[in-house]
C-alpha cells in the first residue's frame, strides 16, 4: 500500500500568526483547533506546525529550551492533545517541526555543558580553544555574524551556526543522538504523524576547524560547515528508528537551492523527501529558470521518490509580491502546485493570495536576521533609509504576518488584542469572504486539492513538463491508460497549443472563458489554466 503522504496536501502553519484562541495577541493551539473545519474544507490532509516547544524566541521558537513541553504562548499539553485528537478525528495528520541541529543556550543541556570542562554534557556541544586570541576559525553564522562565541565561564568558544543564543549540538556524540531519538519517540507517542527536520544538513558530525573559502565578493562560502561527511549516517539512523514506529513521514530542510545538493538526501534509506528550494525559494519569477527546474525535478525523482513543491514559507516573502503575480496568475500557480508530481505544500494565507508584511520602521521588525542586518548597518554609519532597506532585504518577517480571517473584525479577525507582529491590512478578500464566494481563490484551491487527494493519476502518475512558449507550462500525468493534462499560461497574452480536447473531461479551469478548443488545438487565454482528463474508464470525481 502506498504511504499516506502520496495523496496528501500539506499546509504550513506559522504558530504565532495563524489564529489567537485566547486573545493575547499570539496564535495558539486553541486557535488552530477552532480553524480545523476551515482546513478540512480547503482539502488539507496534514498540517505542518512550526516549533511549539518552550523557547526564549530569539529565533521565534527555533531556539528550543525544552523538547518535551509546550510553550505557554501556545497553550498547554492538554491543549496540544485536544488539538491533535480533533485533527485526527477530521482526517488531518500533524507534522511537527523539530530542531535537531542546535538548542537554545537556555536549554538545561547547554547550561550543564557550559558549567565546567568536566561536566558529563560538555561534549554534547562543540567547544574549542581559540587560535592565538582569536576564534578557532573563520566560520560565519547564517545570520552574518561570527559563528564562535567566547564563553568566559570555562575559557573556550562554543559554535553556533545561527544566533549566538542557538548553540550547535555535537552529532559526533552518541548520547546526543540517543537523546534526539528519545525526543522523536515522545512526540510519536503523543500522536504526531511525521517530522520536518530543520536545517538538517547543518549537523556537525566531523571536524570543524578548516576555514571556509570566500567568493569573489568576499562573502563566505559555506563549504565545511554543512553537508559534512557522516550526515547521511546520522539521517539513516534517524530514519531507521522512526520507521520502526510506523508510517512516520520525514521531510528535511536542506540549506541549498541546488538540486544536486538537495536530491541525494531523499535516497531510499534516508528522508522521504526534502524541501526543493531550487524552485520554491526563487526570488522572482524567471520563467526559463522556473521551467528548467520543473523539468529537472521530473527527471531527478523516479519510482517512489518525489520532490516537494511549494511557493511560500515562514522564511521568504509571500509569492504574489515575490513573483509579481495577480489573482489570475495565483490560480495558474496553484494549478501547477496541485497537478505536478510532488508533495504539495501550501503556506497559510496562500489560499487567499495574502501579501507580504513590510517593516516600515525598526519597531516593526521581529526577525533576528533582519534585526542583525539593521544593527550592522547602523554600526557602519549608514542612513536610516538604507538601514531599513537592508533590514527588509534580510528579514524573514515578510511571510510571518497574521492570518486574514475576517474583514469585519479588528486585526483581520486574528485577535481582539494587539498582535505580536503589527497588523497590516490586506488588499484582497478575507477567509470568511472567500468562503462565501464560490468563485474565490480559496474555493478554486479547494477543488484542486480534492482532485489531488483522490485521483489516482494525480497521486501516482508519471509526470512530464513542457514549456512550448514563454510563460506556458504543459504538465502531463499518466497512469494505466489515464492521461491528465494541465495547460497553464502565466503570460498575459493568449496562446494556442496543440491539444485534442475531444473526448476529454474538463476537471478545472481558472474561469469560464479560460480556453477554447478547435481543430486539435486549445486557445488558452492569458493568465489562465485548464486541466483535462482522458480516461479509459469511468472516473469518480470528488
Amino acid at each position: 500500500m502506498a504511504p499516506w503522504w502520496n495523496h496528501t496536501v500539506f499546509y504550513q502553519i506559522y504558530m504565532p500568526s495563524f489564529c489567537d484562541g485566547n486573545n493575547d495577541g499570539i496564535g495558539d493551539f486553541a486557535g488552530i483547533r477552532a480553524k480545523l473545519p476551515y482546513l478540512k474544507q480547503l482539502g488539507v490532509g496534514c498540517v505542518w506546525l512550526t516549533p511549539f516547544y518552550p523557547s526564549p524566541k530569539v529565533d521565534q521558537g527555533y531556539d528550543v529550551s525544552d523538547y518535551y513541553g509546550i510553550d505557554p504562548d501556545y497553550g498547554t499539553m492538554a491543549d496540544f492533545r485536544a488539538f491533535i485528537r480533533q485533527a485526527h478525528a477530521l482526517g488531518i495528520r500533524v507534522l511537527a517541526d523539530v530542531v535537531m541541529n542546535h538548542t537554545s543556550t537556555a536549554h538545561a543541556w547547554f547550561q550543564a555543558s557550559r558549567a565546567s570542562r568536566s561536566d558529563p554534557k560538555r561534549n554534547w556541544y562543540i567547544w574549542r580553544e581559540g587560535a592565538n586570541g582569536a576564534p578557532p576559525n573563520n566560520w560565519q553564522s547564517f545570520f552574518g555574524e561570527p559563528a564562535w562565541e567566547w564563553d568566559a565561564a570555562t575559557g573556550m568558544y562554543y559554535y553556533h551556526s545561527f544566533a549566538r543564543q542557538q548553540a550547535d549540538l555535537n552529532w559526533a556524540e552518541p548520547e546526543v543522538r540517543r537523546a534526539m531519538l528519545d525526543m522523536l519517540d515522545f512526540w510519536i507517542d503523543e500522536g504526531v504523524d511525521g517530522f520536518r527536520l530543520d536545517v538538517i544538513n547543518n549537523l556537525t558530525v566531523t571536524g570543524c576547524l578548516t576555514d571556509n573559502p570566500a567568493d569573489e565578493t568576499g562573502a563566505q562560502i559555506h563549504r565545511y560547515d554543512i553537508n559534512q561527511p557522516g550526515i547521511r549516517d546520522a539521517l539513516r539512523q534517524i530514519a531507521a528508528h522512526v520507521k520502526r514506529r510506523g508510517d512516520i513521514f520525514l521531510v528535511g530542510e536542506i540549506s541549498s537551492d541546488r538540486l544536486e545538493v538537495i536530491r541525494p538526501y531523499a535516497d531510499d534509506d534516508l528522508l522521504d523527501t526534502t524541501f526543493n528550494f531550487n524552485l520554491g525559494s526563487m526570488p522572482r519569477f524567471d520563467f526559463p529558470v522556473f521551467a528548467a527546474q520543473l523539468q529537472a525535478m521530473c527527471a531527478g525523482y523516479r519510482g517512489a521518490h518525489r520532490p516537494t513543491i511549494f511557493f511560500g514559507s515562514h522564511d521568504m516573502p509571500r509569492f504574489p509580491g515575490r513573483f509579481g503575480f495577480d489573482a489570475a496568475q495565483a490560480r495558474c500557480l496553484f494549478t501547477l502546485l496541485l497537478t505536478f508530481r510532488a508533495y504539495p505544500f501550501l503556506y497559510f494565507g496562500d489560499e487567499l493570495g495574502m501579501q507580504s508584511y513590510v517593516c516600515h520602521t525598526f519597531a516593526d521588525a521581529r526577525d533576528v536576521q533582519g534585526v542583525i542586518a539593521y544593527r550592522q548597518a547602523k554600526g557602519a554609519g549608514k542612513p536610516e533609509e538604507e538601514c531599513l532597506r537592508l533590514l527588509n532585504a534580510a528579514s524573514r518577517d515578510h511571510g510571518r504576518n497574521t492570518m486574514y480571517w475576517d474583514e469585519t473584525l479588528p486585526n483581520g479577525g486574528f485577535s481582539a488584542a494587539t498582535p505580536w507582529i503589527p497588523w497590516q491590512p490586506q488588499p484582497g478578500a478575507s477567509a470568511e469572504a472567500q468562503r462565501r464566494d464560490p468563485d474565490s481563490l480559496f474555493h478554486f484551491t479547494a477543488r484542486l486539492a480534492a482532485l489531488r487527494s483522490t485521483l489516482p493519476v494525480l497521486i501516482d502518475g508519471d509526470c512530464t513538463v513542457e514549456a512550448p512558449a514563454d510563460g506556458v507550462i504543459v504538465c502531463r500525468r499518466t497512469l494505466a491508460g489515464d492521461e491528465l493534462t494541465a495547460l497553464i499560461n502565466f503570460a498575459p497574452a493568449p496562446c494556442r497549443l496543440p491539444f485534442a480536447a475531444d473526448g476529454c473531461r474538463l476537471l478545472c479551469a481558472t474561469g469560464p472563458a479560460a480556453w477554447q478548443a478547435g481543430g486539435g488545438t486549445v486557445c488558452l487565454q492569458g493568465k489562465s489554466a485548464a486541466v483535462f482528463l482522458r480516461s479509459t474508464a469511468e472516473v469518480n470525481l470528488p
